[in-house]
């Protein structure tokens, strides 16, 4: 294996530590990651704004730094690209969508900030769907991001540039947003961890509304360990996002080891009746031994999931209706179809309807909180079927049943969304198609138990090693 291509391979936290302790400078590793985003982006196109040139030198200026024995923070040296949708001060972000097409914001995001000041090394911006809209990636700016793993297939979304850029070596880490499903499906369909924290952990700012607790900032590694250890930077309070939580991000870099014997976790197949295709199941289903051999206690359950639907998606249009309004009332035409549907089903929520949302939003917490009182964890299906074909656009039915919308075939991610629980997408395997399609497996813990779901990821991730198959580009 050439030198650079195993620089990109070595995970995130040996690469840091390899920093610090001087065994490579900040600057080969940018240089290698920039080499493997020549090579390989232009297959994959998940890096859509690309800065050599400047992540060389703060690299190098790094690598100065470091000679005077100055203090680095926790990332120091390592690349990093943002999800399309995070403001970059004086860098390009379009929000995928042509109305941002030569948008330079005039600040960062607060996550920005926050990675910067640990030492991450800025070297360009991940693809997104428009606004961030829809687990599949692709825009009028940028076009699609295909599937590392067979690129005639889609990425996933709505961190799709992320989750192909970490699984092909692009990046050591990345971070994702998850609204609907946007850090879990990616993660999925690439075969990386997508990680969905409990809402207030990583700070949103700006935002158009600052209690916002539905769409969460997270992390996308190719190990659980460096998820954490990616999520430990992103994490703690911010005086500006009134919902985080002021647990300090440190608090995620306690070990991942767990003993596991006698906890009760429940195992649901299709998540009470949501159509599966039998190629999820079979992989899925070889899994479930995994943890009676961790010395679970694996029961059959899930909660009741009644009226997930109705709450998520009134309350997700009310959020498209508040940040892209005015989008449509002054550029419609430039909006894609399924955007504008989503802003007029807010323009047509009545205020019966929101505080019906609000009333069901609750049971449904209330109700998955009292299940996780009984099991520790649920187990559970992160996308009903593999990756599509990146040419269409949302599939229309699962396993022979028709979906109502762009959104329908995300139930198995957003069903957990609207409770507000942790959850995590894990590689579980792969199908028999040819070329086979990652699958993952999703854990849900209890509501702020971040550490816990980690914990139990990482258990899985042990014994069953699947990300350890990378996709042949990258190598």
């Amino acid at each position: 294996m050439p030198a650079d291509t195993e620089l990109v391979c070595t995970p995130a936290r040996r690469l840091a530590r390899m920093i610090a302790a001087r065994k490579v400078s900040a600057t080969e590793v940018v240089r290698a990651f920039i080499a493997q985003i020549e090579r390989v982006n232009p297959q994959v196109n998940a890096i859509v704004t690309f800065l050599p040139e400047v992540a060389l030198r703060a690299a190098k200026a790094l690598d100065r730094r470091k000679g005077r024995k100055e203090n680095e923070g926790s990332l120091a040296g390592l690349p990093i690209a943002y999800k399309d949708l995070l403001s970059t001060k004086g860098v390009r972000t379009t929000h995928g969508s042509p109305i941002y097409a030569s948008h330079f914001p005039d600040e960062d995001h607060a996550l920005v900030e926050r990675l910067g000041a640990e030492g991450a090394i800025l070297i360009g911006k991940t693809n997104t769907p428009e606004f961030g809209a829809g687990s599949q990636t692709f825009n009028k700016v940028f076009g699609a991001t295909r599937n590392p793993y067979d690129l005639g297939k889609t990425s996933g979304g709505s961190s799709g540039g992320a989750a192909a850029a970490v699984a092909s070596g692009m990046l050591p880490f990345a971070d994702g947003s998850d609204l609907a499903a946007s850090l879990r499906n990616p993660g999925n369909y690439c075969n990386v961890v997508g990680f969905r924290p409990t809402p207030g952990r990583v700070p949103a700012w700006p935002a158009a509304n600052a209690w916002n607790t539905l769409s969460v900032l997270g992390p996308v590694a190719r190990t659980v360990s460096d998820c954490a250890f990616l999520f430990a930077a992103m994490a703690g309070p911010d005086p500006r996002a009134p919902t985080t939580i002021t647990e300090p991000g440190k608090a995620f870099l306690a070990p991942l080891s767990r003993d596991f014997r006698k906890v009760r976790v429940a195992w649901s197949r299709d998540m009470g009746g949501l159509p599966m295709d039998p190629r999820v199941l079979a992989v899925l289903e070889r899994q479930r031994e995994v943890f009676t051999a961790l010395g679970c206690i694996v029961e059959d359950a899930e909660p009741d999931f009644s009226g997930a639907k109705e709450s998520f998606e009134a309350l997700r249009a009310l959020g498209f209706l508040q940040n892209h309004g005015a989008h449509y009332r002054e550029h419609k035409d430039m909006l894609k179809d399924t955007v504008i549907w989503n802003i007029e089903q807010g323009l047509e929520l009545t205020p019966e309807k929101i505080a019906r949302a609000w009333t069901l939003r609750s049971e449904l917490f209330q109700r998955m909180r009292r299940f996780l009182e009984r099991y520790e964890f649920l187990l559970c299906p992160v996308n009903q079927l593999p990756p599509f074909d990146v040419a269409v656009e949302w599939p229309r039915a699962i396993a022979g049943v028709a979906m109502d919308n762009y959104l329908d075939w995300m139930k198995s991610c957003y069903y957990i969304t609207i409770t507000s629980h942790p959850a995590i997408s894990v590689p579980a395997g792969f199908t028999a198609d040819d070329p086979p399609l990652p699958v993952g497996l999703q854990i849900v813990g209890r509501y702020r138990d971040d550490i816990g779901v980690l914990r139990l990821a990482h258990a899985f991730e042990e014994a069953v090693p699947s990300w350890k198959r990378r996709p042949a580009i990258a190598l």
